[in-house]
């Protein structure tokens, strides 16, 4: 099917042919939005909320430092720094600069973006830091002296792929990378993981664990805890299953539970958490649960686990951090945001923890394991600007920092809603509306890889939005982590239509309330968002006045030949398989593009730089639908990686025209 495809020269990323045909849609674009007066102010208002210099400097801790990696109109590729947490506790706290990356890509004539840093512990003298060229997924690492604020020379490096790393000791590093012919896996990622001792080169490098050609990825990682140092090795057969083993003087020893189970290590515990339901002897352990066990005990073959979460209906685990002596939950009920902290004794003492509003969230953003019960909480709703707190486990908090708000959000309401999908589960979605009613309506949604969609803040949304009249729904569908990982499974492979029919019955209940209309409801989404937006298009068209679809998978067809298209087979099936083509096939919106319907008006956006979904889809999609006539419009960022932007300058732009596409064709 893919010799017959017109427009698979389109795949050619960086072929001249094919960015000319980038840079000719490009200009149709922005020639027709730059025109407009609101645009314009969109843009600069946007910028000025990215830019912002009295936005909160989340930051983490290492050692006596806390970090920050800061982006303004001054530093666009933005500053590596770190302070102390009594300067921090300041309203402009007195930083030390580490690296400032617009000077390191000034120098050496790179778009260098910023990738994160992995900081050695204890010591935290050294870090291995990735840098991007325009956004990308695959990175070089350099070695990073943070008391001399340089580069080491002769330090660890290596040159751009998908690579993992990560510290062993000062002298000795895990590595993972493109070693050549046959160490990555299908998907590119590594599948070979080494011990580089400092001094050495990569070619001597020690193979310390090899997962299969198929697999998604291996990994490997060291826990320096004193007293608890410990070493895990293994590989994703696929997105959701890992194979994992502790490595001892005799060898590797499997950890015994299920493969899609999650597992975590701190100090003498060991964390199971369950994604199906576990059978161990005469208990089942539904999807979802948190399992604690002694760690040492469990590899010795005890089974003698005890439950820290146990999910129901309406309530899963969100999310589950340590500190020095306790464990913080954050559980959902309704997609509302609970926290409880647990405290191993006896048994487990479990008492509440205040949270933030009640249609917001509350999120453990930052802990100190090694030392302390340290923490620090952000919280914040659709209208209730984030805040910082700063607190130990037992003892009183602080406010650290707040953000002003960015928007006006009197008179604004925020609701829950839940429509009825069509096999007749209640899907939930959240609506803020502004003061004054008949305006246009924006729905958005992603639905897929267990991810959970939460009611925080966005000045970005506010200005472009929420503060010019706009109505705001969020949509928590099948697919995403929501309601635990259940929510998630019921909707993969042949059941992948349930999220879309679960998104369309979010539209349909819009109307149905009175809340919009078809000609005033609006819908965005990205990557496996935009998916669902090309599914929207081509089997919902009726739903929606105007549509945006941004870095999207849509060619089913071919996806997993594409980048890291193999990694995701386990969320969407393999359309090499007959069978599982049969049901991908009714879905795919390239391969469902007709002729002679009415489909909205839509914008497709996407990046060249993206190396994980491939600009590839957006493009043959806006190819085929130009040729049967649709006015679609098409912009691709020239940078920007998944995130579809570099910077913010590019991000005030592509926000800005995704805001005005829907202001002009929603006609309001």
């Amino acid at each position: 099917m893919a010799d017959e495809d017109p427009f698979l020269w389109l795949e050619d990323v960086t072929g001249e042919a094919a960015l000319d045909w980038v840079r000719a849609r490009n200009a149709e674009t922005l020639g027709e939005m730059s025109r407009s007066e609101r645009f314009r102010q969109l843009r600069a208002e946007i910028r000025e909320v990215l830019d912002a210099d009295d936005r909160i400097p989340y930051v983490f801790r290492r050692g006596e430092y806390l970090y920050n990696f800061w982006q303004d109109a001054a530093n666009p590729r933005g500053l590596w720094r770190r302070t102390t947490l009594a300067e921090y506790r300041k309203d402009r706290p007195d930083w030390e600069v580490l690296l400032d990356v617009d000077a390191l890509a000034t120098a050496e004539g790179e778009n260098w973006v910023w990738q994160g840093a992995s900081v050695l512990r204890p010591g935290f003298r050294r870090a291995l830091v990735e840098l991007s060229r325009g956004g990308a997924d695959a990175t070089v690492v350099r070695e990073f002296d943070l008391d001399r604020h340089e580069f080491v020379e002769d330090g660890y490096q290596l040159p751009e792929a998908k690579s993992r790393v990560g510290w062993i000791s000062e002298d000795l590093i895990y590595v993972g990378t493109d070693f050549g012919e046959g160490s990555l896996t299908t998907s590119g990622y590594p599948r070979i993981m080494k011990e580089w001792r400092r001094g050495t080169p990569l070619s001597e490098a020690v193979t310390v664990y090899e997962g299969k050609l198929e697999d998604v990825a291996a990994f490997a990682f060291h826990d320096p805890t004193p007293g608890f140092e410990r070493d895990i090795v293994g590989s994703s057969p696929d997105f959701y299953r890992t194979e994992q083993y502790l490595r001892t003087d005799d060898g590797l020893v499997r950890i015994d539970v299920p493969e899609d189970a999650r597992i975590s290590a701190h100090r003498e515990w060991l964390l199971i958490r369950t994604r199906s339901p576990w059978q161990l002897d005469d208990r089942v352990y539904d999807a979802g649960t948190l399992l604690a066990a002694r760690f040492d005990d469990y590899l010795a073959g005890s089974r003698d686990l005890t439950v820290l979460f146990e999910p129901d209906a309406s309530t899963s685990l969100e999310a589950y951090d340590w500190t020095r002596n306790h464990l913080v939950l954050t559980t959902l009920s309704d997609v509302r945001t609970e926290l409880h902290v647990l405290t191993p004794t006896e048994g487990w003492r479990r008492e509440p923890m205040p949270a933030g509003p009640p249609l917001g969230v509350a999120q453990i953003l930052d802990t100190d394991p090694d030392e302390s019960d340290e923490y620090f909480l952000s919280t914040s709703g659709f209208t209730e600007p984030p805040t910082l707190r700063y607190g130990h486990l037992g003892g009183e908090t602080e406010v650290l920092k707040q953000s002003p708000a960015r928007f006006d959000s009197e008179g604004m309401t925020v609701d829950q809603y839940f429509a009825t999908s069509r096999d007749g589960t209640r899907i939930p979605y959240f609506v803020v509306r502004p003061r004054a009613e008949g305006g246009p309506t924006m729905l958005t949604g992603y639905g897929g890889f267990e991810v959970s969609r939460l009611p925080d803040y966005s000045g970005v949304l506010g200005r472009g939005w929420l503060a010019r009249g706009g109505t705001y729904v969020l949509a928590n569908i099948r697919g995403g982590g929501e309601y635990g990982p259940s929510w998630h499974t019921r909707a993969m492979k042949e059941n992948r239509y349930l999220v879309y029919e679960d998104f369309a019955a979010v539209a349909q209940d819009l109307v149905e309330r009175g809340i919009t209309t078809r000609e005033k409801l609006g819908t965005h989404g990205g990557s496996n968002g935009g998916l669902l937006m090309g599914v929207m298009l081509t089997r919902y068209p009726e739903l929606f006045g105007a549509i945006v679809c941004q870095v999207p998978l849509l060619d089913m067809r071919r996806y997993h030949l594409l980048l890291a298209g193999a990694s995701w087979m386990a969320e969407y099936g393999d359309p090499d398989d007959p069978a599982q083509w049969e049901y991908i096939s009714k879905y795919s919106p390239y391969q469902n593009v007709h002729s002679g319907r009415d489909y909205p008006p839509t914008l497709f956006m996407t990046s060249t730089r993206d190396d994980r979904v491939h600009p590839g889809h957006a493009r043959k999609m806006v190819a085929k639908l130009r040729e049967l006539g649709y006015g679609v419009r098409y912009h691709e960022n020239i940078e920007g990686g998944h995130g579809a932007a570099a910077d913010n300058e590019q991000l005030a732009q592509k926000w800005a025209l995704l805001f005005e596409f829907l202001w002009s064709q929603l006609k309001y």
